[in-house]
């Protein structure tokens, strides 16, 4: 190549290297590389995200071995409403695989021909406080459902009290419930975290423990918390004082969720930021601020509903549910515009000044008004039967003009219930894909002469009233007398 090409080439090659060098510090170029100063020294040095476990004691529950089953020729109430005559349901798998009529079962299932027998969702019952009030009652002993020590408690969890042994979940069993939620009791303002259970036999109340449904937060208003606490001497000893207790206590956990709201936002950022201190109470109030935990709360008197669906607006949350509810029936119309079930009994009434003003009609009138209402039982004796206080609240409407039928008040029963529970999407009634919580029962289940003949938990047969080996005994029982008794 001649001396003066190569010099020529040699030069534009420099002139072109010059030319990358200026377009780039200039910013004509950009470069691929969009990591900021300092930005690889921060991730290397950033610490951690720190994450609070929404669920640090897990359920261990397993689903019982089962075969597929095909009840035929049964009255069938769906729980959504509906009713079929000469129904007929098949289960596999644990699930339920189709409802309707004639239906068609794979080799090697059992048929149980259900001629004058009735097919229903599981009873699930919103209110129980089974095993940490646990039988036999003992004082001193079996009351372990209320922290009376401040009147607020959110720090703790009902789970932590459950006795797994209690002969009561058998009888309720027997029954036809085949879950509930267990609740701290109502002598504070906030009395801590409930839990749902799977009503089966098991050696810890994990094993009990319905997976993955929602925590609840139990609230009282009304006479417990001002009795309680106004006889010590100490606030609240008044209704207005119970107000401003939920009310620091809210306060207090909007300035903790800011705190770990603002905390995450620079961890995402990049930036260097400490998290903050750890406080049970506030955890768990923060989850209902997050929409993470359900509000179920205790109170009897109108007023103080409205009152406390005020104060939920005020903090920017949720109430599910009100529980004993006795005058629903006077805000029928709030509740519904308000999403807010109201868990009743069906003629409990007068047995405190709050609860006077109970009338029989209360389930059908708040159901009528388009309103999400339940039966429910508070009560080891009543979770037994409440099969009769649906029958009872039904009787009750439709003598004041109201037409409800038994496919409508099983809703109160099992579907509205799962509902506020937030658990409608997996069980609380007979719809393909759901879980196998049915009963089978030996007559119209809104007779007194009734009774649960069979009930089975995810598909599994877990009660049989005709077979001995199927009717769950607690060990506590062993040995004792009434050992079994259903």
């Amino acid at each position: 190549m001649p001396i003066q090409t190569v010099k020529t080439t040699a030069l534009l090659a420099i002139l072109v290297l010059l030319a990358a060098l200026v377009g780039i510090e200039s910013g004509l170029f950009k470069s691929s590389d969009t990591t900021k100063p300092g930005d690889e020294e921060k991730s290397k040095d950033q610490k951690e995200l720190v994450v609070i476990d929404p669920n640090p004691f897990p359920s261990t529950y397993k689903a019982l071995s089962s075969n597929p089953v095909l009840i035929t020729n049964v009255t069938l109430l769906d729980g959504r409403g509906a009713r079929i005559d000469g129904g007929a349901l098949l289960m596999e798998g644990g699930k339920i695989k189709a409802v309707g009529k004639s239906l068609v079962a794979p080799d090697g299932t059992r048929t149980i021909d259900g001629t004058g027998k009735w097919l229903t969702p599981g009873i699930i019952d919103v209110h129980s406080h089974l095993g940490v009030y646990a039988q036999p009652q003992i004082r001193g002993a079996h009351e372990d459902g209320n922290e009376m020590t401040s009147p607020v408690t959110a720090n703790v969890w009902a789970e932590h009290s459950v006795w797994p042994q209690d002969p009561a979940f058998a009888s309720a069993l027997a029954g036809g419930v085949t879950a509930l939620q267990i609740l701290p009791g109502s002598a504070n303002l906030i009395g801590g975290r409930s839990v749902v259970l799977k009503n089966i036999p098991a050696r810890s109340v994990q094993g009990m423990k319905f997976p993955d449904a929602p925590y609840g937060l139990k609230m009282a208003c009304g006479e417990n918390p001002k009795r309680v606490y106004g006889s010590k001497g100490r606030a609240p000893g008044t209704r207005m004082g119970n107000v401003a207790g939920y009310r620091a206590a809210w306060i207090k956990a909007a300035g903790y969720k800011q705190k770990w709201d603002t905390y995450n936002e620079k961890h995402e950022a990049g930036e260097e930021a400490k998290a903050p201190t750890r406080d049970l109470e506030l955890d768990t109030l923060m989850g209902v601020l997050n929409g993470e935990i359900l509000v179920h709360m205790h109170c009897y008197r109108a007023d103080e509903m409205v009152v406390m669906l005020d104060v939920a607006k005020e903090f920017g949350y949720q109430i599910t549910a009100f529980h004993h509810a006795v005058e629903a029936y006077k805000i029928a119309d709030y509740l519904s515009d308000n999403n807010v079930c109201a868990a009743m009994w069906a003629d409990w009434w007068g047995f405190k000044m709050e609860a006077y003003d109970g009338i029989r009609e209360n389930i059908p009138f708040v159901a009528n008004a388009g309103a999400c209402a339940i039966v429910h039982s508070d009560s080891p004796s009543g979770i037994q039967r409440l099969n009769q206080e649906a029958a009872k609240a039904l009787a009750d409407g439709n003598r004041a003009g109201l037409n409800f039928t038994r496919a409508d008040a099983w809703t109160w029963l099992s579907y509205n219930p799962a509902k506020a529970l937030g658990l409608e999407a997996q069980t609380g009634s007979l719809e393909a894909g759901k879980m196998g919580d049915v009963v089978l029962w030996n007559g119209d289940p809104f007779s007194t002469y009734t009774r649960a003949e069979q009930v089975y938990v995810d598909g599994a047969l877990v009660f049989d009233l005709n077979d001995d080996a199927v009717q769950p005994v607690s060990d506590f029982e062993l040995g004792q007398p009434g050992e079994g008794d259903i």
